[in-house]
């Protein structure tokens, strides 16, 4: 369309770097490179040579100054939002009302992303490897502990035992200890942790809609939950290498 030979010299990366880089956000480009340089390299054995080439590198650098927009986070949850979120249970609450809290506190005390506690409302994406077992669950001194089986940072697939404990005022495990008996009512034989009312693994959307409810700001999403415990720890004095 542009007239351009097809082989990936250093010139014609450099030009498409340039030219994406005025309709996407560069950061993008630069994972696009990557991709390409894997799908041609069995046709040009050079590519991959030419994409970390002086010229491409710095032609990126200068189009992410010129670019890139500043990422956008949102806002870290506070202590005072899982409060108010555990204070509103009552005797009467609902299992979905007590599933929604205790997926709070867990992802807020535990550091961990909405897609590692609900599965994506698209179908077709869904991993239940990736669900947590409620064979998994163990008490321990002051809260509990589950197994997280592989996540997106978990490049060995290993998985991870996360533990929940009290921190100051925030106790957790009361909170976690009614919904599993709740949980147990509504199914036995589901082998997840976290199902809703109707015996399935709750979806992003489920989520989202309590927390709308509790936090109407938009600036506050599923990554918050993270965010804010990782401040949470922070303030407390923990060491940066629990945090991480």
């Amino acid at each position: 369309i542009h007239k351009m030979p097809v082989t990936p010299t250093v010139d014609t990366l450099s030009f498409f770097v340039v030219y994406m880089s005025a309709h996407i956000e560069p950061r993008s480009v630069s994972a696009y490179l990557s991709g390409i340089s894997n799908k041609l390299e069995p046709y040009f054995p050079e590519v991959r040579a030419n994409r970390s080439s002086y010229l491409v590198k710095r032609t990126l650098a200068g189009c992410m100054k010129l670019h890139s927009k500043p990422v956008k986070r949102k806002l870290p949850l506070s202590r005072n939002h899982v409060l108010t979120a555990i204070t509103s249970l009552t005797p009467s609450s609902t299992h979905d009302d007590i599933l929604f809290v205790a997926m709070l506190c867990t992802g807020f005390a535990g550091l961990m992303r909405l897609g590692e506690l609900a599965v994506p409302d698209d179908r077709n994406i869904r991993d239940y490897r990736k669900c947590s077992l409620r064979s998994s669950v163990i008490g321990i001194d002051g809260g509990y502990g589950l197994d997280l089986p592989y996540h997106k940072g978990d490049r060995f697939f290993e998985g991870n035992r996360i533990r929940i404990v009290r921190r100051g005022t925030f106790k957790p495990a009361p909170v976690f200890e009614r919904y599993v008996a709740s949980r147990d009512n509504v199914s036995r034989m589901n082998p997840y942790l976290w199902i809703t009312s109707k015996n399935t693994v709750p979806t992003r959307s489920w989520f989202m809609a309590r927390l709308r409810q509790l936090e109407p700001n938009t600036q506050f999403a599923g990554q918050s939950m993270r965010a804010g415990g990782a401040t949470a720890m922070a303030e407390d004095g923990s060491p940066p290498h629990l945090i991480q």
